[in-house]
């Protein structure tokens, strides 16, 4: 049955259309249950209904007419119970209804499984059967496990539009994954598809046919040629009929049969690239569905060459910054860094990406950017987006495709007015981060880019909070070396001289991963990272701190910082680097002044160990993003639990508010670095929690500085109180918003919906 289960699931994935995924379905499903009917039906939102959507066994002519309640009849039953209904005799349950239009008055044996994705109930899928009998347990499970498999198939159809749409393809199309970086726009999506990779190829109608299908051929031209190339230097050293395969190769590439095929489909209306991975997906799919081991091998032949030819058109189809579009939306399965470099920065506009979380490491980079993000956008199909219009909104994490007028005109009216706001709060960024009751509030700056704004926000800041040392190791081809390091340190603790500038040691591991330093685990966020990593490797930690203490000398402005800090131990060692270096460098005739030595609180049993830290520290730093997923059990990186990630959660807050009174007790100054301290609302609660200092990305300072300014603390302290005694994020966020109503700061908060 597995082997059956996996054949009717890649059928359904490889289908084109919706209704075609629901045909093949029914069919296969009934033919490996042996039983007289198989339906499927989907629950439409906008009549509040579930529909019979395809069956096989039923009068077709009840497909799209026959609609039932939640709760109506016993497939209503099943969608509004969300558990399945197995019956031996189905007409004499009381929840049965006939509806005559069907033709099933016939059946007897009736067993329905709820299709729930996420949660949401999307349909629900029928068995039926003449004779009495009651479904078996095996059976039951393998529709259980269908329902599931289908479930995806059928949330991305939903989402794509499809499902009340199927004939119109250029239908407005919404998707929703998590906000990464705020703001909103207008734009263009651009798709990067990974290199010859032929399920990633964007559909694009060619604008001269005959080009595409000269392009083609010179394509396929080159790799018969490599091919012949590869066969010749081969010919002494393997056998006849290994060589042989060469053959079989260039006669799959020539013009009488792929390339003949590909043809006829970029004639029909697809450029070459498309054309060819659409031939290949359908000859690859065929192949591994036939029961012959030999010609099943062949489908990995027929992949790879198509990843050949695709490799050539791709170098030739490469879009140049002026045939890009003016606002650029970046458009990938998975962004990383690098890509964002694929964009000339004046015109990419905005980012989205199938994986990824709020606070991997290409959204606190596009947060640092200002560029709006939206990550971990599982359903988005990507092959039909470029070139598509879209808004994307970064604040409520969605993206539109294809968007009407009446949309576009409201998104204009959004981005206007934050536009203004933006200009009003600038007047007041030079002025003092102070409530009005005179409590002085330290607002610092999140970095780890060039020093190039470093004139503008020098005026507007306490310092830097967190300096990410990791981004220039990012973007090398090696490790760095000590005077590559000095040099970038050096003109960061300049740039911000005298204010200080807290450098956290190298930070790897988790989803940040150096090229030339992979670190495959099974679970990186509880693996190798951050400390761990470099006490392990001292010569790369110690050339680190050698840099730094170089950097700062005659300038006296630098704070290190210890990232991922578990034990006690892992302090001590790093602290004997520290005094090694040191002692290094004064031998060499440096003079260099200790500079401050602090933790990053992140993992929870830091919590539990604070009076011992204390007694070999300077100063506390909440990294409020990983604080929030380990106290949470939840892996910021992954879309299905996006949801359950949440620094308001009452847990989150209440380790907080204690961390704060306990650094309190202890004399030791502590702030906050998390995505938390850049929120209008979490600033307040923070600050009326006790702590010294936030730090955030640049383009959140104007929100939390108009926030602090306008809050006395003693309103922020009975804020904490309230929101203390609270029990779910949601009440938490809803008290947010009502209290910043109440203080008319409501135009402060990002806009999001209740969730």
């Amino acid at each position: 049955m597995l082997d059956v289960l996996r054949r009717i699931v890649q059928e359904v994935n490889g289908a084109r259309s919706l209704e075609a995924a629901l045909a093949t379905m029914v069919r296969r499903i009934r033919k490996a249950m042996k039983t007289d009917v198989c339906s499927v039906y989907l629950f439409d939102a906008a009549q509040d209904r579930l529909v019979l959507m395809d069956t096989i066994g039923l009068h077709t002519q009840a497909v799209g007419h026959v609609t039932l309640r939640l709760g109506e009849g016993l497939v209503g039953l099943v969608g509004q119970r969300e558990e399945p209904l197995n019956l031996e005799d189905a007409p004499s349950h009381p929840g049965f209804r006939y509806f005559k239009e069907t033709g099933e008055e016939r059946f007897s044996s009736f067993l329905g499984v709820p299709i729930i994705h996420q949660r949401r109930t999307l349909g629900v899928l029928v068995v039926q059967q003449e004779e009495k009998r009651r479904f078996d347990e095996g059976d039951e499970a393998f529709l259980v496990t269908m329902a599931a498999q289908l479930a995806g198939v059928l949330a991305h159809a939903l989402a794509t539009g499809t499902l009340t749409r199927p004939t119109r393809a250029d239908g407005m199309a919404t998707f929703t994954g998590v906000a990464a970086s705020p703001g909103m726009v207008i734009g263009e999506a651009l798709v990067l598809a990974p290199p010859a990779d032929l399920d990633n190829v964007p559909d694009l109608i060619p604008t001269d046919t005959e080009a595409e299908i000269r392009r083609l051929s010179e394509a396929i031209g080159r790799v018969r040629g490599e091919i012949r190339a590869a066969g010749a230097r081969l010919a002494s050293r393997i056998s006849s009929q290994e060589l042989a395969l060469f053959d079989v190769y260039e006669q799959m590439l020539a013009d009488a049969a792929l390339g003949q095929e590909v043809e006829k489909r970029i004639r029909e209306g697809q450029w070459a690239p498309g054309a060819l991975a659409d031939v290949v997906r359908r000859h690859v799919q065929y192949l591994e569905r036939v029961d012959d081991d030999y010609l099943r091998e062949r489908a990995a032949d027929i992949r790879d060459l198509g990843r050949r030819v695709l490799g050539h058109l791709q170098q030739e189809s490469d879009k140049g910054p002026e045939t890009l579009p003016e606002r650029c939306v970046l458009v990938g399965d998975e962004l990383s860094v690098a890509m964002l470099g694929e964009v000339p920065r004046e015109r990419l506009a905005g980012l989205v990406s199938l994986k990824g979380s709020s606070t991997s490491h290409v959204a606190i980079l596009a947060r640092a950017m200002g560029i709006p993000t939206v990550l971990g956008m599982v359903d988005l199909p990507l092959p039909r987006l470029n070139g598509a219009p879209v808004i994307l909104d970064g604040h409520r994490g969605r993206l539109f495709v294809r968007p009407d007028g009446e949309l576009v005109a409201r998104y204009r009216m959004l981005i206007d007015e934050e536009q203004a706001l933006a200009e009003v709060l600038e007047h007041e960024q030079h002025l003092p981060s102070e409530t009005p009751d005179g409590h002085g509030m330290p607002l610092m700056v999140n970095t780890g880019l060039t020093v190039d704004a470093v004139g503008s926000l020098k005026p507007r800041i306490a310092g830097v909070g967190l300096y990410r040392t990791e981004v220039p190791f990012m973007i090398t081809e090696r490790f760095p070396g000590e005077q590559e390091q000095t040099r970038l340190y050096r003109d960061q603790l300049e740039g911000f001289a005298p204010l200080p500038v807290v450098m956290r040691t190298l930070d790897i591991g988790g989803d940040k991963d150096l090229p030339y330093f992979p670190i495959q685990e099974a679970n990186p966020f509880l693996g190798w990272r951050g400390i761990r990593v470099t006490l392990d490797h001292p010569e790369v930690l110690m050339v680190q701190l050698r840099a730094m203490l170089r950097a700062s000398a005659g300038l006296d402005n630098l704070r290190i910082m210890l990232p991922m800090v578990t034990n006690i131990e892992e302090v001590d060692a790093a602290l004997r680097l520290l005094e090694r270096a040191l002692g290094e460098l004064v031998d060499e005739g440096l003079s260099i002044e200790r500079p401050q030595l602090g933790v990053m609180i992140e993992v929870p049993a830091t919590l539990y160990q604070l009076d011992a830290l204390a007694e070999r520290v300077d100063f506390f730093s909440v990294g409020s993003n990983d604080l929030t997923q380990y106290l949470l059990a939840v892996d910021r990186n992954n879309p299905r639990v996006a949801d359950l990630y949440d620094a308001c959660h009452p847990a989150v807050l209440s380790a907080l508010a204690r961390l704060a009174e306990d650094s309190t007790r202890l004399a030791m100054p502590a702030t906050v670095c998390g995505e938390l301290a850049g929120d209008p609302g979490g600033a307040l609660l923070l600050m009326g929690m006790g702590f010294e200092g936030l730090s955030m990305n640049a383009p959140s300072l104007p929100r939390v500085r108009a926030a602090i300014r306008r809050v006395p603390l003693r309103d922020a302290r009975a804020l904490v109180e309230e929101t203390l005694r609270l029990t779910t994020p949601r009440a938490v966020r809803a008290h947010l918003v009502e209290r910043f109503a109440e203080w008319q700061l409501t135009h402060l908060l990002p806009p999001r919906d209740d969730h």
